[in-house]
């Protein structure tokens, strides 16, 4: 063998082992939705912190390459991206995070206003309307479960769920849950216009009561016994969630407080965000069943919204004049905080400049994310076993 010949081969092996050599369409297609989170991202600012993470994670995880034992892909056994994936996988990420958004978390508008736990109960209605819906096209219970959970908006608690009873669509359902996440400022505004009068749009509520520190210590106490007494399968994110908010509230552990709300859910989200982009490699991605899941989590996302803005309007029929609230908090019931809160106060303020509504949105917006882990829970105790 002559030495050109033995260089020609050489090449031709190297080549067999790149990218260029094994891409297909769909890790192109991937790649480029990869790319469009990203530009979203930056472009617009729609959800930075979580569709930058995934995004590049999408790049990371459609990287073409010679299955040859090599020990880099997300779904090859011993493989760091394997290992870190464990965290998604069997679920160790999302209570870390509700841990962080505990310790993020103040729940005095809801302390002050218990009623407004109602709007963010009936804003779960959305996930149990995709449950029924995707038992309808012919998914099994527990992925119907699974599916539905998008409509809380709650990207570690559709993660969550999704690994104990759909493993297998749970890259499909976190991207579609943090997706339809980003997207608050385009999807909940028109049906939040569509529902509500102009009248009710200016509806004035009342100045929340001060709450006092004695209430903040044993609201998170009585928010666990309450939650998880009643649906102890949610425990892993209630029991955080009520923990971190201890944290916060105590005043006497600010330094543990500032680690769950700072370092502790930075690296956990960069870490979630990435693995769950990885996931999403277009041999296992790319399937009907995910066309479906996306159409089934926008479904759920645009149920749970109109059900929140029309369940404050049947309250009000039963409040007096002084107490009515106003509809346009209504969407704040689904748990993606504080983006839905923040479109509550903007819808608000186009309709009178004068009028904020942002406490009072953040009373159902922090209620959508008890709702959702209860929700979770609910199903997870059904489905689970």
């Amino acid at each position: 063998m002559n030495f050109g010949q033995f260089l020609m081969e050489n090449l031709e092996i190297f080549f067999s082992y790149t990218g260029f050599a094994n891409a297909t369409l769909g890790h192109w297609v991937m790649m480029a939705v990869g790319l469009l989170f990203i530009f979203l991202a930056i472009r617009f600012d729609f959800e930075p912190l979580l569709l930058i993470p995934i995004g590049f994670g999408m790049l990371i995880g459609n990287i073409p390459f010679k299955d040859a034992g090599l020990q880099v892909g997300i779904y090859e056994e011993g493989s760091v991206l394997n290992i870190l994936y464990q965290g998604v996988k069997q679920g160790w990420y999302p209570p870390l995070i509700f841990l962080g958004i505990g310790a993020m978390t103040d729940f005095s508008a809801l302390i002050s206003n218990p009623k407004l736990m109602l709007i963010g109960a009936a804003a779960q209605f959305g996930i149990f309307g995709a449950y029924i819906i995707a038992l309808l096209v012919g998914f099994e219970p527990n992925q119907a479960g699974a599916i539905g959970i998008i409509g809380g908006a709650d990207g570690p608690t559709a993660i969550f769920l999704s690994s104990k009873l759909a493993p297998e669509f749970m890259g499909a359902i976190a991207v579609s849950a943090y997706s339809y996440m980003a997207l608050v400022p385009i999807i909940q505004p028109p049906f939040m216009r569509l529902l509500t009068t102009k009248k009710e749009r200016v509806i004035r509520m009342k100045t929340p009561r001060p709450v006092s520190k004695t209430e903040k210590v044993i609201f998170p106490i009585v928010g666990l016994f309450l939650t998880t007494f009643l649906v102890p399968s949610g425990l892993p994110l209630l029991g955080m969630l009520f923990f971190g908010n201890l944290l916060k509230e105590s005043g006497v552990t600010k330094r543990l407080a500032d680690t769950a709300k700072g370092p502790l859910i930075d690296t956990i989200t960069i870490l979630l965000g990435v693995t769950v982009g990885a996931s999403t490699q277009a041999t296992e991605f790319l399937t009907f069943n995910s066309v479906k899941i996306f159409g089934l989590g926008a479904l759920s996302f645009v149920v749970a919204t109109c059900t929140g803005v029309l369940f404050v309007k049947l309250m009000n029929l039963f409040l007096k004049k002084e107490n009515k609230i106003n509809p346009l908090i209504g969407n704040a019931g689904v748990s993606a905080v504080p983006d839905s809160a923040r479109i509550s106060q903007v819808e608000g303020l186009k309709a009178d400049p004068s009028n904020y509504l942002l406490m009072h949105a953040m009373g159902p917006n922090v209620a959508g994310v008890i709702g959702s882990a209860l929700a979770a829970g609910v199903l997870l105790g059904f489905l689970g076993s």
